[in-house]
């Protein structure tokens, strides 16, 4: 059985614990502050190779008051991965997935990608997570903290998470967490719903419109342009891999 997230953005107060956490855990180096130059509390702008993981701030007017949504984002480490599907057309097991887990890891294969691979793995995301190191070439993202399962912890983000936003275990405890948690929240938030839960092992409960909170917070908000090719043929694997699972 796999693991999962969930992540309730009802709790989150925006400390950016996991965030540092991540990062620390990982040994990724300093990204240069941006925060004075584009006016926002979110730092820095985007995910990018030394950040998998960042805590997104929105606001918005609703009935006259200003309203501030939290979204923690990583990679949602889907069920079955489209970026893994991609990758496997031009290098196999470049893009993985642990049978124990349901973690996807981007190896140092990912390297062997060109800009136009890369980028057309990136497209098959319905998340617009992916991000590459332009230096090294190698893909980053989000890791699950695959090493820390594998010796019996939980990530680091969830083990410093102080509001309880972020929960981690089997994939059907997380399951019945969140619907438990989904009605108790519905009761003050009735907008309030899980992402893309069947899809994902990264669960989010939102108390928002999801574009309230970023473009990408569920599979449907992802702009969908024509498909090529290799997007095609793909998408015809789907199945057969599904069968094979």
């Amino acid at each position: 059985m796999t693991k999962t997230f969930l992540i309730d953005t009802s709790r989150c107060t925006a400390c950016r614990g996991c965030q540092i956490a991540c990062k620390e855990w990982h040994e990724l180096p300093a990204n240069k502050t941006t925060q004075y130059h584009w006016g926002s509390h979110q730092n820095p702008p985007d995910l990018n190779p030394f950040n998998y993981k960042l805590v997104r701030f929105s606001e918005h007017l609703e009935d006259g008051v200003v309203r501030w949504n939290f979204f923690p984002e990583q990679c949602r480490h889907c069920e079955l991965a489209p970026c893994k599907e991609m990758g496997d057309l031009y290098i196999e097991e470049a893009i993985t997935q642990d049978e124990s887990t349901g973690a996807v890891i981007f190896t140092e294969k990912t390297k062997q990608f060109d800009d136009e691979q890369f980028e057309e793995i990136r497209d098959a995301c319905p998340y617009n997570v992916p991000r590459r190191d332009e230096k090294t070439k190698l893909m980053a993202k989000c890791t699950m903290c695959n090493e820390r399962l594998q010796h019996g912890m939980v990530p680091a983000c969830v083990k410093v998470c102080p509001t309880g936003t972020m929960q981690f275990g089997e994939r059907e405890d997380m399951l019945k967490l969140a619907e438990e948690r989904l009605a108790i929240v519905k009761k003050k938030w009735p907008k309030a719903m899980l992402a893309d839960p069947d899809d994902v092992n990264v669960i989010y409960l939102i108390i928002d419109d999801p574009e309230n909170y970023h473009e990408f917070v569920v599979a449907d908000a992802r702009p969908v342009g024509p498909m090529s090719k290799k997007q095609f043929l793909a998408t015809l694997a789907r199945p057969f891999k599904a069968m094979k699972a």
